[in-house]
């Protein structure tokens, strides 16, 4: 097939690997790379100069070149595509099998069938990532496992599909274009489009994506010329794609408009990605002082000012262009021998959702099925039979750029127990990222590479600003290697013989280089990715 020669798959072919693997795809991803990898390049660079800007004293502010954007009452996005009218609860994680039964499954109105945050790069996992999607689609999926069957529900009732491809600064190791690596973001985009977009589009819905790690309008146009390719290449009328993208670092906060204009025609809203938002706002100001270091993790609510400046300002802008303003993830874990704590967690996730659909958003997020009832709920409350809120205008609302970026004024405090959960949940995930499982329940929370990053940076900011613990001494490096020895001790403690002294001793070092080094990491997931096969 034109466009093949020059491309070279390294990893491994197995069962199966060749329905996704196809010519087709192969091709696409050929097109994509030789178009976009000198832009895609050009702004990662421009990425690591505004950081640089940062660290030195810079600031951020809306952008005075796009203010004819923003000002511009008239434009709007697409209208709603079948499918993502009606997105009040929504369910995020892997695409192992088992999770796309019961997501799809799950009374969700969509499920976000994860390659990213949630999801270990390990080759095997893409490729049968992929066909999962495509089986699923086919209703070819049904299994049995531990005595109990899978099967999926009447295709009516099922959540729709929203693909997560990796971010921009991922690459995919295993395909070789011209001889550079491709490009994450747009593998995982390809393989989709050529396995599944046409059995979407053939149920009345189509192809539909949610966009991780944006940190500017131009990647959002990069995307839209991604997808203008693709479609031209497929032969898919443009605008049959629908992309969701989700604002979680600081910089994209003060690009909302923009990037909802650069994907127009492609549009779906964008989300509020509390968690990854939470790790930028600590790696862009993490040598700036005290004014931007953050109290314990599990202390940072979406009720702190900046984190309500940021979800009020999203809601009001999707809202007055047409777009689908989709709240955060509630991230607990249901546990069926603690009726306690599911009792205190579940209050929690209640008023979450409860603040969310009082503030206009159309719906919001969850890890659990279990937790699906509770979130329909709050939202069915509020919306009734209608299928959003976009209708709700928040002209009260003005926000500028010094609300975004009055971290100061979150309350809580640092304390050793915070320091000792970062530790402890980093080199836990860390353990099961590198045996491939990118979300791991721990603490009866559900964790993924987003809430790691936010652990790790925070031991690294707090070492590297010389912070006291509320009720202790100086974080230093003698006192995290002393806790990392202590939480590891505990964790073997705990997993007995399960314990996996290998494995455990690959996300010490791990954790350590990334938390402890002078030069900060900018993405734990990198030097990860070079430690798996």
């Amino acid at each position: 097939m034109p466009g093949t020669d020059g491309v070279e798959i390294t990893g491994p072919m197995g069962d199966r690997y060749d329905e996704i693997l196809t010519p087709e795809a192969i091709g696409l991803i050929a097109t994509l790379h030789r178009e976009l990898a000198p832009r895609r390049a050009e702004l990662l660079a421009a990425r690591e100069r505004r950081e640089a800007d940062l660290i030195a004293g810079g600031s951020l502010d809306f952008l005075p070149e796009t203010r004819e954007i923003r000002e511009d009452r008239s434009w709007r996005v697409a209208q709603p595509a079948p499918g993502l009218i009606d997105r009040r609860v929504e369910i995020t994680g892997p695409t192992d099998k088992k999770m796309t039964v019961n997501a799809l499954n799950s009374g969700a109105k969509v499920w976000l069938a994860d390659f990213e945050d949630a999801n270990t790069p390990l080759w095997d996992n893409l490729i049968t990532g992929q066909l999962n999607l495509r089986d699923a689609l086919d209703r070819t999926i049904d299994f049995s496992q531990g005595g109990k069957e899978y099967k999926l529900r009447p295709d009516d009732e099922l959540a729709t599909i929203v693909v997560r491809p990796r971010g921009w600064h991922l690459d995919e190791k295993h395909i070789l274009v011209d001889g550079q690596r491709a490009s994450g973001s747009l593998v995982d985009f390809a393989l989709y489009m050529t396995t599944s977009a046409q059995r979407q589009l053939d149920k009345g819905k189509g192809p539909y994506f949610y966009l991780a790690k944006n940190e500017s309008h131009l990647e959002a146009r990069l995307w839209n010329d991604a997808f203008n390719l693709a479609q031209d290449q497929l032969g898919i009328p443009r605008g049959t794609i629908r992309a969701t993208v989700l604002i979680e670092t600081i910089p994209a906060a003060f690009e909302m408009e923009e990037i909802l204009y650069e994907l127009r025609d492609h549009s779906a809203g964008l989300n509020a990605g509390r968690w990854d938002y939470l790790f930028s706002i600590i790696k862009k100001f993490r040598t700036r002082g005290r004014d931007y270091v953050l109290p314990d993790r599990n202390q940072v609510t979406m009720t702190a000012p900046f984190m309500r400046a940021y979800t009020e300002l999203l809601v009001k802008t999707c809202h007055a262009r047409g777009a689908h303003a989709i709240g955060g993830m509630a991230a607990f874990i249901p546990s069926r021998r603690d009726p306690e704590v599911n009792e205190v967690a579940l209050a929690k996730v209640r008023d979450d959702k409860t603040r969310e659909s009082g503030d206009g958003f159309d719906g919001s997020w969850v890890a659990h099925p279990d937790l699906v009832p509770v979130c329909r709920e709050v939202f069915d409350g509020v919306l009734g039979r209608k299928p959003n809120q976009l209708d709700r205008q928040r002209p009260e609302v003005s926000v500028s750029a010094s609300d975004l970026l009055a971290v100061n004024k979150t309350p809580g405090t640092i304390t050793e127990a915070g320091l000792r959960n970062d530790i402890s949940v980093g080199l836990q995930y860390l353990a099961s990222w590198l045996g491939g499982s990118g979300a791991v329940a721990i603490f009866n929370l559900m964790e993924d590479a987003a809430t790691a990053e936010i652990a790790r940076s925070q031991v690294w900011q707090w070492l590297h600003n010389d912070i006291l613990l509320e009720d202790g001494p100086k974080v230093t490096r003698e006192l995290v290697e002393t806790i990392i020895d202590e939480e590891l001790a505990k964790i073997r403690q705990a997993l007995g013989d399960a314990f996996d002294a290998e494995r455990f001793g690959q996300a010490t070092a791990l954790f350590t280089a990334v938390a402890l080094a002078d030069n900060y990491s900018e993405f734990l997931t990198v030097p990860a990715y070079e430690r798996m096969p």
